[in-house]
């Protein structure tokens, strides 16, 4: 039933946002502070100063938006693809679909993603980018007391267009990224599985990590793009748009600045996409 892709993204999105978001703030930070030398440096400084508790900012939020978000994915993909083909995802083994049609469907699941997903990420970027150590009796507040604070500070200070800042960069980061994402997974998935059978558990590890880890190689320089544009309000900057973000990054920081926090990403990659999958594939498995 097409309904069931959708809560088996949702769950899986779940799983893999708890074991990547300490990564994940680590990367954002790195893409959009110059206070860090480099990953560890980063870590050491965040644990330093905010404890433990510092690497999970801005995780409540997109526990219940986010994982939604990706259950829009998966439940797009699923569809678009039985739109395409007119096969249900237990009869795609026996009858697989082209790897065009996999790369459209999973282009339309990443740019609907996209167009879901601008505001809640925007909120996570801004919570994660607060360095300020646990509040204590008499210090001042964070700028942000929590997502719903966060959003209606943005509304307030920058307008409704303030809560999609960075949304044609994540657009375009995601559409075509995605459908490498799927075309990745399903040639992985067809090399070490005889035709016509369900990969093994371990086959949908290792290609959902690969498909993560690749996805994320041609993401990286727009996804830098995307958190610079993010925090530009609150630091009272203006981009002329995503092209003159890429020509004054690229002209202060070098080249090398659009693959800041690459080697995180990557790290990241391979076990959130590998459990997520693999709990996708579980659980419409379960149900089927």
């Amino acid at each position: 039933m097409p309904a069931e892709e959708f809560v088996a993204g949702w769950i899986s999105g779940a799983l893999g946002l708890v074991l990547g978001h300490p990564f994940d703030t680590v990367k954002v930070r790195l893409q959009t502070q110059t206070t860090y030398r480099g990953i560890v440096d980063c870590m050491v400084k965040t644990y330093r100063h905010e404890s433990l508790l510092g690497f999970f900012k801005g995780m409540s939020f997109p526990i219940a938006s986010i994982s939604v978000v990706n259950s829009i994915l998966f439940g797009v993909y699923s569809n678009a693809l039985l739109a395409l083909t007119a096969t249900s995802h237990q009869e795609r083994r026996a009858q697989p679909p082209s790897y065009t049609h996999v790369f459209i469907a999973g282009c339309t699941g990443g740019f609907l993603q996209a167009y879901c997903l601008a505001p809640f990420d925007l909120i996570k970027v801004r919570l994660q980018n607060q360095t300020e150590p646990r509040a204590k009796p008499g210090s001042p507040p964070p700028r942000y007391r929590g997502p719903v604070h966060c959003a209606a500070s943005i509304f307030q200070a920058e307008g409704p267009r303030g809560l999609f800042r960075g949304a044609w960069a994540l657009t375009l980061r995601d559409t075509p990224t995605l459908g490498i994402y799927f075309v990745t997974y399903e040639w992985l998935c067809r090399q070490f599985t005889p035709d016509g059978q369900n990969p093994s558990s371990g086959t949908v590890l290792v290609a959902g990590g690969f498909a993560g880890i690749i996805s994320w190689v041609a993401a990286t320089p727009l996804d830098v793009i995307k958190s610079r544009m993010q925090m530009a309000g609150l630091k009272q900057r203006a981009y002329g748009g995503l092209l003159d973000c890429i020509v004054s990054s690229a002209r202060q920081e070098g080249l090398g600045v659009f693959f800041r926090g690459l080697t995180i990403n990557s790290a990241r990659a391979f076990p959130v996409n590998a459990i997520t999958f693999l709990s996708y594939e579980y659980l419409l498995l379960s149900w089927g």
